[in-house]
């Protein structure tokens, strides 16, 4: 790394250290924050460029990924994606054991479940983290955090990961929280998809889109409870007629798709749930609600 007036020394037997990977918008907030709480703080970035706002902050850069990763016992990574980390894990040629490496990137299950076991093969631990956050709330109880791995791991560390927000810990199991991320994630995207497709609904009728989002967003309290009681009737397998029975909900479906081809607005989710409550009315279910669904999700 060639950057003017970097610091490189890293020294060593510190009160608190920590050392961040990655510096996009994420790993520099968190990076921010530690440096704001006091942590001897050595940050790495494969775009040294990145470290010069860090360095003014009162951060160390590492001159190389293996001295990055031997300044600090705690090593938080935060990049793109986790082909990303891939790609930095396998340049490691240093001693790793006894290190504790938490990984804030976005990524599923199997990957967390895949860097574990590279952590483990190597006498290290491993925490896997998901943000629901924007980078400016990091540091903040508006920043929530999600973590699975070794419980000894996520104890030792405890301290230094609230430092970053609210934090959720969702077990051993090294792909819980990645779970919890893109379950909470994928439901936020259905929603915002089907609204964006309303909102082309609502404006071809030639209403006030702005008006109509203050009046939606007033109602979606309502569906807390909704949630929460569409979940336990799948638990329990007892389908109770929720929105109402199926053929009732059936019928309704024809003229809400009808007045979607009326105004060009993509149909096709709603023919999905049409074509699920048709199934289920002829298998004998048209008096259950729209929670006995979930039973043909995912069969042909």
């Amino acid at each position: 790394m060639n950057i003017d007036n970097i610091k490189t020394e890293i020294p060593h037997n510190k009160r608190k250290s920590v050392t961040v990977l990655g510096l996009g918008n994420m790993g520099a907030a968190i990076a921010h924050t530690f440096i704001n709480q006091g942590y001897d703080t050595v940050v790495w970035n494969r775009s040294a460029e990145k470290c010069k706002p860090l360095i003014q902050a009162g951060a160390t850069a590492a001159e190389t990924l293996d001295g990055a990763v031997a300044a600090s016992k705690t090593i938080v990574i935060c990049l793109l994606n986790n082909t990303a980390v891939d790609e930095v894990l396998r340049q490691l040629t240093g001693a790793v054991a006894g290190k504790v490496f938490i990984n804030l990137t976005s990524g599923t299950p199997a990957q967390a479940r895949v860097f574990a076991e590279w952590a483990e093969r190597r006498n290290a631990s491993y925490i896997d983290g998901k943000i629901l956050a924007d980078p400016t709330d990091v540091g903040t109880p508006k920043a929530q955090f999600m973590f699975s791995g070794q419980s000894s791991a996520f104890v030792s560390q405890k301290h230094v990961l609230k430092k970053l927000g609210t934090i959720t810990y969702y077990g051993e199991e090294p792909g819980a929280a990645a779970a919890e991320f893109m379950a909470q994630v994928a439901m936020g995207y259905e929603l915002l998809i089907g609204f964006l497709h309303t909102l082309r609904l609502v404006q071809a009728e030639g209403i006030d889109i702005e008006a109509f989002a203050h009046r939606i967003a007033a109602t979606l309290g309502g569906y807390s409870s909704l949630l929460v009681g569409l979940s336990t009737a799948i638990k329990s397998g007892k389908y109770s007629p929720d929105l109402g029975p199926l053929y009732v909900q059936a019928a309704l479906f024809d003229d809400l798709i009808g007045h979607r081809e009326s105004q060009d607005v993509e149909t096709v989710r709603m023919r999905e749930v049409k074509s699920l409550m048709d199934r289920r009315i002829e298998d004998g279910h048209g008096d259950q609600g729209f929670s006995s669904l979930f039973e043909l999700l995912g069969k042909q």
